[in-house]
């Protein structure tokens, strides 16, 4: 079993080599691991890198922390400038490495700067933007240490606080302790008093804290922590629709100058469609209108058309949206849209299986896509991207959607090179054989279908027997 060490045990050889022996830090660290290694002492748990204070030989980080604890209960009346250099080591050292934020927060960093942002109700703005900066740095991807008390915290300096950066740092600290891990989404989704503030600053003026809380409800509705056999995805989605869809799709208008902000708009309003009655909300807010407007408007930018892609076919989980956005004009939009920007493998996927949605089992949205001439184009883009899955697959649900209830168009699409191309995905792509053999078998085409179960008589089974 290989030897160990702490990291004290580490860094205060480090230190007396560059106080005893008058050594540099570079050269501090280099004899360190030498001699460690030579001991046969396993140093994968070490961090070797910490930027040390040349005099004393002491991390940097370590006097930071101890400086901070030590000032915590007066840091008010601390100098403002030395307040902020310390919280600006920590800050800069946590941006190293994942191990450097681990070592912050066992030092205690995170605990006193969550101690101090609670009890201070009179600290200097720059002071408060240092302590989030720092906080946002040590809890950025390790989101254990986030706790009630963290969530109070930021909830009552989101009632009060009017500075942008502020408010947009106290959200981006609630945004990384939602990642990874299901306890601190639904922490934050049963604080009702959070949840005001957040209803409240979805309705706020500035770019960045719209932006920054759109975000924010994507991440509470994210399904990523691998520790929860269950988690509440839907339930916080279903939640944060019924309180804020209509007014973030009514954002759509307010913002539409600023296309990175519609499309951030844009991808929260399809993540929170979750359920048949809020694809009416979108639309009774205007949202498919919007959409419309959009695809017309940034024909050439591919990021909108995307995501109005995602949008739609969101909206299409609802029957009568879903007929609605064929009836308002979105197909001669996604047929031009498609063939304009079918180079580009993210957008073809999402346009594919928008195609896919809202022709599934309708016959008039078909009808009304075919007479655009999209099928030349579906084909055209699953031949440009033959070694993408994803298009592959896709492309064939919306082959197979469109003429399984209208075989009126299945010479179309044979003329056009769809059955050379799906059988080419057969033999590319074998793990979508089931989605490309329906399609074909839709088409008229020839095509080996597997029999998965037969059943035996009774005299065969008793033979057998």
């Amino acid at each position: 079993m290989a030897k160990v060490i702490t990291q004290e045990t580490f860094d205060d050889v480090v230190k007396e080599n560059i106080v005893e022996f008058s050594m540099s830090a570079e050269e501090s660290r280099e004899e360190t691991v030498k001699q460690f290694e030579a001991q046969g002492i396993n140093l994968a748990n070490i961090i070797k890198d910490l930027n040390l204070n040349e005099d004393s030989g002491v991390p940097l980080l370590n006097e930071a922390v101890e400086w901070l604890k030590s000032k915590r209960l007066e840091l008010a009346d601390a100098n403002k400038g030395e307040v902020c250099k310390q919280l600006g080591i920590i800050t800069a050292e946590c941006k190293l490495s994942v191990p450097h934020r681990v070592l912050a927060a066992k030092l205690g960093a995170y605990e006193a700067i969550v101690n101090v942002l609670d009890k201070e109700k009179a600290l200097d703005k720059e002071i408060v933007a240092n302590l989030l900066a720092a906080a946002n740095s040590i809890i950025n991807k390790q989101p254990d240490i986030f706790g009630l008390k963290s969530l109070k915290t930021i909830s009552r300096l989101l009632e009060t606080e009017t500075d942008q950066g502020i408010v947009c740092d106290l959200l981006r600290w609630l945004q990384k302790a939602c990642v990874l891990h299901e306890m601190n989404r639904q922490l934050i989704m049963e604080d009702s008093l959070t949840l005001k503030h957040l209803k409240t600053l979805v309705r706020h003026d500035e770019v960045e804290i719209v932006k920054n809380v759109c975000i924010l409800f994507r991440y509470l509705i994210l399904d990523d922590d691998i520790r929860v056999e269950f988690g509440k995805a839907h339930e916080h989605a279903r939640t944060l629709a019924v309180e804020t869809l209509a007014d973030i799709t009514k954002l759509l208008f307010k913002f539409k100058s600023d296309q990175n902000l519609v499309c951030d708009i844009l991808l929260t309003v399809a993540s929170l469609t979750v359920r048949n009655e809020f694809c009416q909300v979108v639309e009774d807010a205007g949202g498919l209108k919007f959409i419309m407007d959009a695809m017309v408007e940034f024909a050439d930018s591919i990021k909108i058309l995307r995501e109005s892609c995602k949008l739609l076919k969101a909206l299409a989980g609802n029957d009568s949206v879903k007929s609605h956005i064929i009836q308002n004009g979105a197909a001669p939009l996604i047929e031009s849209a498609l063939n304009r920007h079918k180079d580009n493998e993210a957008f073809a996927r999402h346009a594919l299986l928008c195609v896919a949605t809202l022709t599934l089992r309708e016959k008039q949205n078909s009808k009304a896509l075919f007479e655009t001439g999209i099928s030349e184009t579906i084909v055209q883009t699953m031949k440009i991207h033959a070694s993408s899955k994803i298009v592959q697959r896709n492309g064939a649900w919306s082959i197979r959607n469109m003429v399984s209830r209208s075989r009126d168009q299945c010479d179309a699409f044979i003329n056009q090179g769809a059955e050379d191309v799906l059988n080419q995905a057969l033999t590319d792509h074998p793990t979508i054989a089931h989605d490309v053999k329906s399609a074909l078998r839709d088409l008229g085409c020839k095509v080996h279908l597997n029999e998965e179960w037969k059943a035996q008589s009774d005299i065969q089974i008793k033979k057998d027997e």
